[in-house]
């Protein structure tokens, strides 16, 4: 299945924004969900089971300079397999122009046993452009081994590198599982936060599986966390 997903956010210049365009195809269909104040709210629901291997699947998101977009979905996508023996894809492409802010907090990418999947991520940010982006995998469903997944995320900020950072899990990814990398855990995630113009965040140690690291290149600090489950996942990277 190939399919295609954009949306457009632009200020509406009464302090507020607009979403210039949201258009999907199955299995990415984007709802708004209008608020009274704040940024605009944009839902990705899934139409259809997967990613399934071959899938290939593109997100182009734009934020328009001083608009404001939070991008949610409904629930968790399982990466499955199928009798296709090509991998699934997810390609998601970001720009937000100055003084735009893009809050990406979609729910956990599942591995299913047997699934090949690849999800990448290209964001461009301006300089004074503001960004919150989580990403989380879980290794498998209950009592699973989990197949093949890399995530990989590609930022830069105001024309340079931001952060480059790739993460493999499964049978193909040789001691993904060791302890140099998950070390037993079933999730692991991360939450990048670019805040240009405030102070930046000191490096902490969360927990014992968990950290918070300010970046050298960019107003920026990046949280870094493992466990055993989602729900204590999700509570690390908000901390």
């Amino acid at each position: 299945m190939r399919a295609l997903a954009r949306v457009t956010a632009v200020a509406d210049g009464r302090g507020g924004t607009r979403l210039a365009q949201v258009r999907g195809e199955p299995p990415l269909i984007l709802r708004h969900t209008p608020t009274p104040t704040g940024p605009a709210v944009v839902y990705l629901v899934g139409a259809a089971a997967g990613p399934l291997a071959g899938d290939d699947l593109r997100m182009e998101i734009e934020v328009g300079e001083g608009a404001e977009l939070r991008l949610h979905s409904v629930a968790a996508s399982v990466a499955l397999p199928s009798r296709v023996a090509a991998a699934s894809r997810l390609s998601v492409t970001v720009t937000v122009a100055a003084e735009g802010s893009l809050e990406w907090l979609p729910e956990q990418l599942v591995a299913a046993r047997g699934c090949d999947h690849v999800s990448a991520s290209a964001i461009e940010l301006a300089e004074g452009a503001r960004l919150m982006w989580r990403e989380e995998l879980i290794c498998g469903r209950h009592d699973e081994a989990p197949g093949d997944v890399v995530i990989e995320t590609s930022v830069r900020y105001a024309g340079r590198p931001l952060l480059r950072q790739s993460t493999a899990v499964g049978p193909a990814s040789v001691g993904w599982d060791g302890p140099a990398v998950l070390g037993g855990a079933k999730a692991v995630g991360s939450l990048l936060r670019v805040r240009p113009g405030r102070p930046q965040a000191a490096g902490r140690v969360i927990g014992p599986t968990a950290v918070r690291m300010p970046l050298t290149t960019g107003p920026a600090d990046l949280v870094s966390a493992t466990a055993q489950d989602a729900h204590v996942l999700r509570r690390l990277l908000d901390e």
